[in-house]
């Protein structure tokens, strides 16, 4: 059994041809999608955070109002940039929203990825520190995060509150208990998977990768994946860890499926340069009558070593397109590999 979701970035743009021609179309529809997902027995509905662009951007009211609406399904994210982040403000929504779901939040963390503009986290108010740089920074905000989610009391409080306070130091409000253990780091270096085990975080590695070893996209992912598990057996924490592999995967049942993605181009791993230092791989993308597809997929490695598997949808080509995917995987896919 793996449990399959889906992973939409939340792309719009005014043009005519686009099924999300505005940020309320791009939100309303990540919540219809979340609904439908739920119907047809998905088990995830995670959205992608960037800022300065026509994409979803603050998560929480977002993943509240999926939570108000659905009543099983997992929701998260991957992932968010974590230099951004007031790290107690966030604690205090991720609360409120988990509390919402029913307690189904999974978020996924990271330092952050190539942005749209110089410095964004500068605009929201973050400067690192004297000889810090900005992904030491998103790891920093990341472990207040993480400590004051735990329910700890740590402020000091007031001896004359407007309000009666329990005994002790104060921890911040709404608390959810268990959302800790349903954190996860994004990962794309073997490095960064281990500090996660280390740090007791759920593992999410999505279709870019640091280019290690020069080996095929999938077998580097799924080293990653084994290093991440030694890493975990040997930090000795109490419960079972969880990891996510994002795929773009699309059976071809229709002739809709073959006009938008039968031409093929995507079948090959790319290499490139995220900056000047860093060599990045690309996963590959699957696309073939379900057949076909069951054969291919059969052969990766990496999402045999993951529970859970994230499918990146088209989302502007609108929620029941992108349902009509979801369930040609659950359908046709899943169950000839043993996932359903």
């Amino acid at each position: 059994m793996k449990k399959i979701g889906f992973l939409s970035f939340g792309h719009w743009t005014p043009s005519p041809s686009s099924g999300t021609r505005s940020a309320t179309d791009a939100l309303r529809q990540s919540i219809d999608l979340a609904v439908m997902a739920e119907e047809l027995g998905a088990d995830g509905a995670y959205v992608r955070v960037h800022h300065f662009a026509r994409q979803l951007a603050s998560p929480f009211p977002l993943l509240a109002a999926m939570g108000a609406k659905t009543s099983s399904i997992e929701l998260g994210t991957a992932v968010i940039d974590m230099r951004y982040e007031n790290p107690l403000y966030m604690a205090e929504d991720a609360s409120a929203a988990d509390l919402i779901s029913g307690g189904r939040l999974q978020l996924g963390l990271s330092r952050g990825s190539p942005e749209q503009v110089i410095d964004g986290w500068r605009h929201f108010g973050y400067v690192p520190a004297e000889g810090e740089t900005d992904t030491e920074m998103g790891r920093r905000h990341a472990q207040v995060f993480l400590e004051v989610i735990r329910g700890q009391g740590f402020a000091q409080p007031n001896p004359r509150p407007m309000f009666p306070n329990p005994p002790g130091l104060l921890r911040l409000e709404p608390y959810s208990d268990g959302l800790r253990e349903r954190i996860w780091w994004g990962s794309a270096s073997n490095a960064t998977a281990v500090s996660a085990a280390q740090q007791g975080m759920n593992l999410q590695s999505s279709t870019l990768k640091d280019d290690e070893t020069g080996e095929p996209f999938h077998i580097q992912q799924a080293k990653q994946i084994r290093a991440y598990h030694a890493a975990w057996t040997e930090a000795g924490h109490a419960h079972t860890p969880r990891v996510s592999v994002s795929r773009s995967i699309f059976p071809l049942l229709d002739d809709r499926d073959r006009t938008y993605f039968g031409r093929g181009g995507k079948e090959q791993d790319q290499v490139g340069f995220l900056d000047e230092k860093t060599r990045a791989i690309f996963g590959r993308g699957y696309a073939a009558e379900p057949d076909r597809l069951v054969e291919q997929l059969r052969t990766d490695e990496a999402i045999a070593e993951a529970d859970t598997l994230l499918l990146t949808i088209p989302n502007q080509l609108g929620v029941e397109y992108c349902g009509h995917v979801i369930e040609g995987i659950l359908k046709h896919v899943a169950p000839a590999l043993g996932w359903r």
